[in-house]
C-alpha cells in the first residue's frame, strides 16, 4: 500500500483522477477498495479516521498496548482479512480526511476535504475521480428524555467505541437502553470488561421476528449470533427487560440512577409502573441511521426504511439514482458488518465493469452470488428494522422542560409552541421559529426527534413518526473553514494538479 498522505505532496498524489474514490474505510468501503482494485482500476480510499475500520471495527492504539485487541470484536478474522487485502493492493488510503462535499467536475467526480484528526489541519485536498463509492456508515438515533444531558449518558454505540479504542469504560454500574440488536452485544462487551449491568432496557419485544419467518430462516448465523449474546448476559446475570424505557436520568452533576417505565406497542409508558434503578452511567441508543448527507447533497433519491429513518435508493448493483455514484453498507439501510462487506465488494465490481467495459464481471457467478448473499441479508435487515421502529408514543417520555436540541438548548417546550401557536409543520419551520439543528452538529442528534414532535399527528402511515418527504440536502456535510472554501478553484480550473492552489489555513 502506498506511503501514508502525509508522506506525499498533494501534487503527485493526485495528478492523475482516479478511476473510484471510496468515501469511507469500514466494512464497505474496504471490501469495495480491495475489490476494485484487483480488478485493474486506480482506486483512493478516503475515511476521517487514521485507522481503517469505521465504526464497526474500531480498534486500539497501539501505544495502549492492547494484547487481544480481537477479543472485543465479533467477525474480527474477517476484518483482519481486508485489512491485509488492503496492504497488498495499490489503493491510496487517505486517512485524517474529512470529505464535506462530492460535487461535479466535467466528467469527472471532485471530493472535497479537510486535512487532520478534527478536520482542522492546514491544508484542503480535492480528490477527482471517474466514479464513487459512498460508504460512510451510520450513526446512531437520539430520542431525548429528561436528565439526557447529565454526564455519564452515552450513546450505546459510543459506550461501545469507548471501550473498542480507548479500553475505557463509561461508568463501573452501567444500565443499557434503547431499542436494536446493538443491545445485548454492548450489554455483554461491558460486563466482559468489569462493568456491572443492572440491565438491558429494550422498548420493543422480539416477537416481531416472527412476522418474517423466511428471513429468519434464510439466515440461521443470525440466531446464532443472538443466542450467544443471550447466553453472555445469563453468564453475567444481566436481566432483560422488553417493552420497558428509560424515561428519566436522575442525578445533580452525574447519573445517579433511572426511572424505567413499562411501554405500550407505541411506547407510551403504561401508569403505575415505574421502577428506578441506580447506576453511574446510562449507554442508551435507539437504532442506527444511515449517514447520506454527501449523496443527498448532490441530489441522490432516497427511501424510507421500516424504521422511520432515510436511506439512498440503490438498483441490483448498488449504484444510486445518480450515474456514476454507487453506494455499501449502512448507507442502503443498516444491516451489519457482514451485509456491508458484500454490498461493498458487489460495488466494486459493478465499478469495474463499468469503467473498464467488461459487463461480464457482473454477469458472473461470483456476482450472482454476492446478490443472492446481499438479498437474503437485506431480507434480514429489513425484518430486523420493522422490529425495534421507535413507536410515536416515545415523545410522552418529554417534559416541556427537557432540552431536544442540545447545542442551541431549545426545550420541548419550546418545540410545542413552536407548532401551537406559530403554525410550524415539520422540522424545518421549528428550526427557523427555535434554532432547533443549528447548532454545532446540524440537527445530526436532534433532527429526528423534532421532525417527531413538529409533526400534526406524530405519525405517518406504518405507526412510524412523522418525518419530512426526505433528508435535507446539505452543501457541507461535516464543518469546514471559511479558509478551506477560499481556496477552491474556479470551475474546471486546471491551473494545478490536485485541483487548487494549496494554501495554509489560520493556525
Amino acid at each position: 500500500m502506498p506511503d501514508s498522505p502525509s508522506e506525499q505532496p498533494s501534487e503527485q498524489r493526485h495528478a492523475t483522477p482516479y478511476d473510484l474514490a471510496v468515501i469511507g474505510a469500514g466494512a464497505a468501503g474496504l471490501a469495495g477498495a480491495v475489490a476494485a482494485d484487483r480488478l485493474g482500476l486506480r482506486v483512493a480510499l478516503l475515511d476521517s479516521s487514521g485507522e481503517v475500520g469505521g465504526q464497526f471495527y474500531r480498534h486500539p492504539a497501539p501505544a495502549l498496548g492492547a494484547a487481544r485487541p480481537e477479543a472485543l470484536h465479533h467477525d474480527w478474522k474477517a476484518f483482519a482479512g481486508l485489512r491485509r487485502g488492503l496492504a497488498d493492493s495499490g489503493v491510496v488510503h487517505l486517512a485524517g480526511h474529512h470529505v464535506w462535499t462530492v460535487a461535479r467536475d466535467g466528467e469527472l467526480w471532485a471530493a472535497h476535504a479537510v486535512t487532520g484528526a478534527d478536520g482542522d489541519g492546514e491544508r484542503p485536498v480535492c480528490v477527482r475521480a471517474r466514479t464513487v463509492l459512498f460508504a460512510t456508515g451510520a450513526s446512531e438515533r437520539h430520542l431525548p428524555f429528561p436528565g439526557w444531558t447529565l454526564p455519564g449518558v452515552v450513546g450505546a454505540g459510543g459506550a461501545q467505541a469507548m471501550l473498542k479504542s480507548g479500553l475505557a469504560l463509561p461508568g463501573r454500574r452501567i444500565v443499557v437502553a434503547g431499542s436494536g440488536p446493538l443491545l445485548p452485544a454492548v450489554a455483554a462487551s461491558l460486563a466482559a470488561a468489569g462493568a456491572r449491568v443492572p440491565a438491558v432496557v429494550e422498548a420493543s419485544g422480539y416477537l416481531g421476528y416472527a412476522r418474517s419467518p423466511a428471513a429468519l430462516a434464510a439466515n440461521p448465523r443470525k440466531l446464532a449470533e443472538a443466542a450467544a449474546y443471550g447466553a453472555a448476559l445469563l453468564r453475567h446475570r444481566v436481566p432483560l427487560r422488553t417493552r420497558s424505557a428509560v424515561t428519566e436520568v436522575h442525578g445533580r452533576d452525574q447519573v445517579e440512577g433511572v426511572t424505567v417505565c413499562r411501554v405500550d406497542r407505541d411506547w407510551r409508558p403504561l401508569p403505575h409502573t415505574a421502577d428506578r434503578i441506580a447506576c453511574d452511567a446510562l449507554a442508551v441508543g435507539h437504532g442506527l441511521v444511515p449517514q447520506i448527507e454527501l449523496a443527498t447533497g448532490i441530489g441522490c433519491a432516497t427511501r424510507r426504511t421500516d424504521d422511520g429513518a432515510h436511506a439512498l435508493a440503490l438498483d441490483a448493483l448498488q449504484e444510486t439514482s445518480v450515474r456514476g455514484l454507487w453506494a455499501a453498507g449502512e448507507t442502503g439501510g443498516v444491516g451489519g458488518a457482514p451485509l456491508a462487506r458484500v454490498e461493498g465488494e458487489l460495488a466494486g465490481i459493478a465499478v469495474a465493469a463499468r469503467v473498464r467495459g467488461r459487463e461480464a464481471l457482473v454477469r458472473g457467478s461470483h456476482a450472482r452470488a454476492l446478490r443472492r448473499r446481499r438479498d437474503r441479508m437485506r431480507a434480514f435487515a429489513t425484518a430486523m428494522a420493522r422490529a425495534h421502529a421507535p413507536g410515536p408514543g416515545w415523545t410522552a417520555w418529554l417534559d416541556d422542560a427537557t432540552d431536544v436540541c442540545r447545542c442551541e438548548e431549545v426545550t420541548a417546550g419550546t418545540v410545542r409552541e413552536a407548532v401551537r401557536d406559530y403554525g410550524a409543520r415539520d422540522a424545518r419551520s421549528v428550526k427557523l421559529l427555535t434554532r432547533a439543528g443549528m447548532g454545532w452538529c446540524q440537527g445530526r442528534i436532534c433532527g429526528a426527534a423534532v421532525a417527531c414532535l413538529a409533526s400534526p399527528t406524530g405519525q405517518e402511515g406504518g405507526g412510524q413518526p412523522a418525518l419530512p418527504p426526505s433528508p435535507e440536502r446539505r452543501p457541507l456535510a461535516v464543518p469546514v473553514t471559511l479558509a478551506a472554501l477560499a481556496a477552491l478553484p474556479p470551475p474546471n480550473d486546471r491551473s494545478h494538479p490536485s485541483g487548487h492552489t494549496p494554501q495554509k489555513g489560520p493556525s
